[in-house]
């Protein structure tokens, strides 16, 4: 039987970088910035009339649902000015082709005014902010190009949101400077008007030396000495993270506040495909666009080597589907440790985003995440919640039912998402907790 990687994609998303690496922050935890290196002639970034009109149409004619979407990114989109949106837009018209076109935005914040907002609301844009949280969680690492704090003008930006009305959600880097604070996290982002949050761990490794490409951040394919970053979440941290957050959404918050990682895991819980493509069993169909038409495996994966081609010499639809992005997707599941194979959580987990399989497993076997204690952690946790959800969406119930049966479970069974110091550590090593992901603790 053929593999259904090995078919035609007949929808695939793409992470579109009209603007480059190009931003007017300088956060500390970006992965994109130096991706400029890349391009060590280029003077002018703005993607051209010439690569933007035959992306649209290419993107367009690829994709065989009745709604095309184009995920807009950076570096920061703002930047371009809402002229250069505004041309986009009458050329997505140009080329729909009785398809609707939708359109997402992710966007710092800093620079969305009464201009930005008025056009984002009336074409309809999914805006996505990024905020990490309250002003000292926040500043603790985005910085504007001077070194300034930049939550004032976040909040500013999303106020604007708020009044023209544009639908948003927030995008929340979980890093070694926010990840100890969840309840603190999720309540400011209720309170400042966030229905659909995301949460995204920060995990990177730098070189000692970076490699000829000039990119200090590696992937983890890279063979010399590398360390992960001061900044990255940590192993555990992540986990208890969305373990607090998730208590109180479960108790008091479903069906009013969406959290992105809660609504992908009911999916598995009810076995169905993950949506999102780090927990799906193999990727390939989230790709990713650079200024000038270069197209790459992933937005996690821009180096030279993940480079499939350029739009402009190369059909979009015939490197989508190329040899080597069939083996990018499938490598996903092909390269998957034995010791993930055989998980218990692995329906959910599938041993998630490539990009951080840089561990050994118990036995030795690399492909390992690096958050894997925290993700068993998390879906261990999280199990009675979503069978019972997963029972009253089979039965035509709410699954909002659940917030009651939660709290009547808390007389009977207390709560606790971190293992006591001697007992198994939940990464599965066979040592105590204290011996492994517990040390120093």
């Amino acid at each position: 039987m053929q593999d259904p990687i090995q078919r035609r994609l007949l929808s695939f998303d793409i992470v579109t970088k009209p603007l480059g690496p190009i931003c007017n922050l300088n956060c500390t935890y970006c992965f994109y910035l130096e991706k400029e290196r890349l391009y060590p002639q280029e003077s002018n970034w703005a993607m051209s009339d010439k690569v933007l009109e035959s992306y649209i149409r290419q993107h367009v004619a690829a994709q065989e649902a009745p709604v095309v979407t184009f995920t807009w990114q950076g570096g920061e989109p703002t930047l371009l000015g809402v002229g250069y949106f505004r041309n986009l837009v009458k050329i997505q018209g140009k080329h729909a082709n009785g398809r609707r076109i939708d359109n997402a935005f992710q966007t710092n914040g800093v620079s969305l005014d009464d201009q930005w907002c008025q056009f984002l609301a009336e074409n309809k844009f999914l805006v996505g902010v990024t905020v990490d949280g309250p002003r000292a969680l926040h500043d603790r690492y985005r910085v504007d190009k001077g070194g300034q704090p930049t939550f004032d003008r976040v909040m500013r930006g999303i106020g604007y949101l708020k009044k023209h009305g544009v639908e948003f959600n927030t995008l929340t880097d979980v890093h070694k400077g926010n990840a100890s604070h969840p309840l603190e996290v999720y309540r400011f982002l209720k309170d400042a008007g966030s229905g659909f949050m995301q949460f995204i761990p920060i995990v990177e490794r730098v070189a000692e030396a970076p490699g000829p490409d000039g990119l200090a951040l590696v992937s983890p394919a890279f063979k010399q000495s590398a360390k992960v970053t001061e900044w990255s979440v940590e192993l555990l941290q992540y986990g208890k993270f969305l373990c607090a957050i998730f208590d109180e959404w479960v108790r008091h918050d479903v069906g009013r506040y969406f959290v992105q990682i809660f609504d992908v895991a009911l999916a598995s819980w009810l076995g169905k495909e993950p949506s999102l493509c780090v927990f799906r069993e193999t990727c390939g169909a989230a790709l990713a666009i650079e200024h000038n038409g270069d197209l790459y495996s992933c937005d996690h994966f821009v180096y030279p080597e993940n480079k499939l081609g350029n739009i402009l010499e190369t059909p979009l639809e015939i490197l989508v589907n190329s040899p080597q992005q069939h083996l990018f997707g499938l490598d996903k599941r092909q390269k998957l440790p034995r010791y993930c194979r055989e998980c218990e959580v692995r329906f959910a987990c599938n041993g998630e985003c490539p990009k951080r399989r840089f561990m050994r497993t118990p036995d030795g076997e690399a492909g390992l995440n690096y958050l894997c204690s925290s993700y068993k952690m998390f879906f261990r946790h999280i199990d009675p919640y979503m069978q019972f959800m997963a029972s009253e969406l089979r039965h035509g119930r709410a699954p909002a039912n659940v917030m009651a049966w939660a709290r009547q479970q808390d007389s009977v069974t207390p709560r606790n998402h971190e293992p006591g110091r001697n007992d198994p550590c939940t990464c599965g090593s066979g040592k105590k907790y204290k011996k492994c992901c517990g040390r120093g603790r």
